[in-house]
């Protein structure tokens, strides 16, 4: 059975598609309180063995480059099924309300990068899977009991929480159609 990769083995994976890195310099980018740093916090154990596990899995291989007066590093490189598997990744909305914190930011850093195309469809993707998991989510309210007030005041906040995140939606959509113009 292959495995898929969790969400930081993606962003790993993103980094790598920029351009071949080592491991520490990963860990710097992710220790910075800016762009992906902002979003995500790893340990350099961790790292590790998230890279561990992609050179396992095959979607990352290595290379030794010797330095003058310090010890050798190992340079990463995306392999082929990497970039499959992050081109997956990037381009899929998340299913569930919880993964927008972590998950989708990490996605709309990297389609922001990319082309215009695959960031109009993370967009639009997840809006559509905003809208229908809201759909669901009414339902489900409109099927409780009368007496069921905690169960209804839960779901209501997720319905909240997914509202106000299609708002933020259409902020991103016109942050990156109009770039230089800062959205407060």
């Amino acid at each position: 059975m292959v495995k898929i990769p969790m969400t930081m083995e993606h962003v790993l994976l993103g980094f790598l598609r920029q351009r071949p890195m080592h491991a520490y310099e990963m860990h710097q980018t992710l220790m910075q309180a800016e762009e992906m740093g902002l979003v995500w916090h790893v340990k350099q154990s961790q790292l590790y063995a998230h890279i561990a596990r992609l050179e396992d899995e095959g979607y990352v291989t290595s290379v030794i480059e010797p330095q003058q007066a310090r010890p050798a590093r190992k340079v990463l490189h995306l392999t082929p099924a990497g970039e499959d598997a992050f081109a997956r990744w990037v381009s899929t909305p998340v299913e569930h309300g919880r993964e927008f914190r972590l998950e989708f930011l990490a996605k709309l850093f990297f389609a922001s990068q990319l082309d215009r195309a695959t960031l109009d469809a993370l967009l639009h993707g997840q809006r559509e899977a905003n809208s229908a998991l809201i759909d669901q989510l009414n339902q489900t309210i409109a099927e409780l009991e009368p007496e069921r007030h905690f169960d209804r005041l839960v779901l209501r906040f997720r319905v909240g929480q997914l509202e106000a995140s299609l708002a933020w939606l259409d902020e991103c959509a016109a942050t990156f159609s109009h770039p230089s113009t800062t959205t407060t």
